[in-house]
């Protein structure tokens, strides 16, 4: 089959973005039976893609990454683009690595739509800042499912939350998984980058992290609160809460402003570090610096920061409205996101504990190691093949 791939988030440094890289290099790495093309919208990512790939580029005037965001939208000039570019006749399939950057279709190509969550759907208040924004991305999703010929998710919880918010049938909604990259492991010696020692980051000290974006439903807000509360526990005077994300240059809805404001109000300034984007070079050695990395989301997709950091040896303090607790099982503590005192008790366990935190370890090192991208990877190839046998 000839599969074309809309491969306009191939830059984005969120999630979606990350995934698409390390799914789909390793798919066209592994699938030597189809040919694949990538559709950019801008020619500066052709110097980063699989090699052995075939690229289009669609002339459009803003890239997607930022068009496609919470304030943001296309214009129909940069839709039909791409729209015409990705409905060529000579496409067998089409795949979609994110249902963020999707456009209407006018071919009769096998459609693959993945949809990593319905956080939006759940939460469009907290996601999706105005109505407009909200009525483009109903506009935009549901035609997304109606094309689909098959959708695809990144979890089993996701998988449900489709089906049942949707109403979608289940044998339409297949899960390929994730897996934290290769990159991501333990150092023998870590030691802290100039960059991280310019925060104040050293190897001494117990360091509480995050990693990920700053929106209302990462739940940010619960987590500054409990640290406050636990930073003036004498057992805890070394503690630092270190927030990993771009802050800067985010295109998604942000509470940053927010957060900061009340890392101030608490006193907490000097205890609170803002990283901003970090590379995987360096959020590794942080990671494997870390006694602990906490994701107090109102809902979690997948949750990779936290298989990340598992992969890191770092303990990990996750919320029950997520994956995670199939995934990473007893190597994690699991909380309710909308009960503060159980994401405190939980950070007292874990810092106050180094046999917990080397049970932890232990465990979520084996438990990442049944996650792999190649895994993911032979989970789309058996979708495409099954698509194959149906195209007419």
């Amino acid at each position: 089959m000839h599969i074309g791939v809309d491969a306009t988030c191939w830059q984005n440094t969120r999630g979606y973005g990350r995934h698409a890289r390390a799914l789909l290099s390793t798919l066209v790495r592994l699938d030597t039976e189809n040919h694949y093309t990538f559709v950019l919208d801008s020619a500066e990512d052709e110097k980063v893609l699989p090699f052995g790939v075939e690229v289009r580029v669609a002339k459009t005037t803003t890239p997607t990454a930022i068009a496609a965001s919470a304030k943001g939208h296309r214009s129909l000039r940069d839709l039909w683009q791409m729209s015409r570019t990705l409905s060529s006749s000579d496409f067998d399939l089409l795949l979609f690595p994110t249902i963020y950057s999707y456009v209407p279709i006018l071919s009769r190509a096998k459609k693959i739509v993945m949809i990593h969550d319905i956080i939006p759907e759940t939460f469009p208040q907290l996601t999706l800042p105005g109505f407009t924004s909200r009525l483009f991305w109903k506009t935009k999703t549901a035609l997304g499912r109606w094309q689909a010929d098959a959708i695809v998710t990144v979890s089993d919880y996701s998988r449900q939350g489709i089906i049942r918010h949707f109403n979608i049938p289940p044998e339409k909604v297949f899960v390929v998984g994730e897996a934290s990259d290769p990159i991501f492991r333990v150092l023998d010696n870590p030691i802290p980058t100039p960059y991280l020692i310019s925060l104040g980051i050293t190897p001494y000290g117990r360091h509480v992290v995050y990693v990920g974006g700053f929106g209302p439903h990462k739940n940010l807000e619960t987590l500054v609160t409990v640290f406050a509360k636990l930073s003036r526990y004498l057992t805890l005077s070394d503690i630092r809460l270190v927030l990993v994300g771009e802050y800067q240059k985010e295109v998604f809805y942000s509470s940053f402003e927010t957060i900061r404001r009340r890392v101030e109000e608490l006193g907490i300034t000097d205890r609170v570090l803002f990283t901003g984007y970090l590379s995987d070079e360096e959020l590794v050695v942080l990671l494997n610096l870390s006694t602990v990395l906490v994701l107090p989301s109102l809902i979690e997709g997948f949750g990779l920061p936290a298989i990340e950091a598992a992969a890191c040896g770092c303990p990990v303090i996750a919320t029950t409205a997520s994956p995670l607790p199939n995934l990473l099982g007893t190597a994690g503590l699991y909380i309710d996101p909308q009960r503060p005192e159980e994401l405190e008790e939980a950070l007292i366990r874990v810092l106050e504990s180094e046999s917990l935190r080397r049970q932890m370890r232990g465990k979520g090192l084996m438990a990442v190691r049944q996650l792999t991208w190649e895994i993911a990877a032979r989970q789309m190839m058996s979708l495409l093949h099954a698509m194959g046998k149906k195209y007419p």
